[in-house]
């Protein structure tokens, strides 16, 4: 299977069979990603009819489209989802009533029978205008009110810096989000993702949205392997890790295959331009689908133990060189998610207490994205969340990869308690953090300069 140019036939992915039957191969989501940049209206009334109705006559075909695919190649597709552009550069005529736009979009997802849609979202990694601070105040309440909607704030980027006075606003805004909804644990605290070097093609939630630089209509796909890749190294149990990072390469490239043509399928059939295939592992609570046992298969006792950091960038470099050859567009994100809530090695080890916080994120610095569904207590300071948030962002600038924080302190729970939100977000024991304050630190605000080496002009 190779370029753009390749015809694709449904036989090119026979051998993926017994992937998915025994190994929880999947299509983790086709994100359909969608402008709005026309529905721009005088006020919040008529954007929000505008912006109802280019989702729903875009999307009007992706569910039913989506289950035909999956039912022909025999594929299981388990998300369809939808990113639109930064609600935020719609609404800066009426910033205060953004809320609108995001309660309209929740009832075309829902009408539509979308499992999420992305990108109730604000770029302000150099500064924040006065519109995007009445925005910013909005999006606790939107996660609260809504069930699909998911938000995303990118605060930083190797070229601009880490605008702090966004990092302290994203702290108190996901504490917000939090107690918003503490009957169900916290779950809007969940559908909130803060970025450093967000990118625009990224089809997993919380954190998609639709770039401006994108077309009116796009297909984005991300794959789920763990299982496959966890099944392979069973048969590699006394390879070293050059053979090991080989067999890697080998699956990651299998898995892809299917992912690129459900890509250009469905957006022949949905009339979309193809945007990219997501090459990340994206693991579930599911036993025998976990990313953390495909470390420890390769010779941890434990993930979280040493070793954990190098095993996981051997795995994620590796998944990378092989997928990159089976698509011809690879983007989004692409590596390995560690995700506590939504990894059942990860639920294991951090409810042992095998795994901590802090060496969570020593390995973000080798995977994709950082901090991802974490809980701590109920009562954590705003100021510590907004310097778990800052911590991550310099990890993502001085390295210029994607960094990010989705973390959830859950109401009125502390160390030794769990939150469940189901389904994919799964469940998490709540973890502690440093009892050190950072209150002085996030309240001095102001811009940490972008690093020397961003200048590249």
């Amino acid at each position: 299977m190779s370029g753009g140019g390749s015809v694709f036939n449904k036989y090119d992915i026979i051998e993926t069979i017994d992937m998915i039957e025994k190994e929880h191969l999947d299509i983790r989501t086709v994100t359909m990603g969608i402008s709005l940049l026309s529905c721009v209206r005088e006020n919040a009334k008529k954007t929000a009819r505008a912006v109802y109705d280019t989702v729903m006559r875009r999307a009007e075909k992706l569910v039913p489209v989506a289950a035909g695919l999956s039912r022909e190649y025999g594929i299981p597709i388990v998300n369809k989802r939808i990113s639109v552009t930064p609600v935020s550069l719609i609404t800066a005529g009426f910033a205060s009533d953004s809320a609108k736009i995001g309660r309209i979009l929740d009832k075309a997802a829902t009408e539509l029978g979308i499992d999420f849609l992305g990108g109730y979202s604000a770029l302000v990694h150099k500064g924040t205008a006065a519109y995007e601070e009445e925005f910013l105040k909005t999006i606790p309440e939107v996660l609260a009110s809504t069930e699909r909607v998911c938000s995303s704030v990118n605060v930083g980027s190797t070229r601009s810096g880490i605008n702090m006075d966004a990092v302290r606003v994203m702290g108190e805004a996901i504490k917000q989000a939090a107690q918003l909804t503490a009957e169900k644990d916290g779950i809007g605290a969940a559908k909130l993702v803060v970025f450093c070097n967000a990118v625009e093609d990224n089809p997993f939630m919380a954190g998609a949205f639709h770039g401006v630089g994108e077309a009116d209509t796009v297909i984005n796909v991300g794959v789920s392997g763990p299982g496959v890749v966890h099944h392979a190294l069973k048969f590699a149990k006394d390879a070293d890790l050059t053979d090991a990072a080989e067999v890697i390469k080998r699956t990651a490239f299998k898995i892809t295959r299917a992912g690129q043509l459900i890509a250009k399928e469905a957006s022949k059939r949905l009339g979309a331009r193809f945007g990219i295939v997501d090459l990340s592992l994206a693991p579930t609570p599911a036993r025998g689908d976990s990313v953390a046992h495909i470390l420890e298969e390769l010779g941890l006792e434990v993930v979280g133990g040493h070793g954990t950091t190098a095993a996981l960038a051997m795995l994620n470099d590796a998944v990378k060189k092989g997928g990159v050859m089976a698509s011809s567009r690879v983007g989004g994100l692409s590596g390995a998610f560690i995700p506590v809530s939504e990894d059942i090695g990860m639920i294991e080890s951090a409810t042992a207490g095998k795994i901590t916080l802090e060496k969570l994120e020593a390995m973000t610095c080798v995977c994709s994205v950082g901090l991802d569904m974490i809980a701590i207590p109920g009562d954590t300071p705003a100021s510590t969340v907004s310097a778990i948030i800052a911590d991550e962002a310099a990890i993502g600038m001085i390295n210029q990869k994607t960094t990010a924080v989705r973390i959830i302190p859950a109401p009125n729970k502390g160390v030794g308690d769990s939150v469940s939100f189901g389904g994919l977000l799964g469940r998490a024991p709540v973890m502690p953090v440093h009892a050190g304050s950072a209150e002085k630190f996030i309240g001095r605000g102001g811009l940490i300069p972008a690093p020397i080496h961003s200048f590249k002009n």
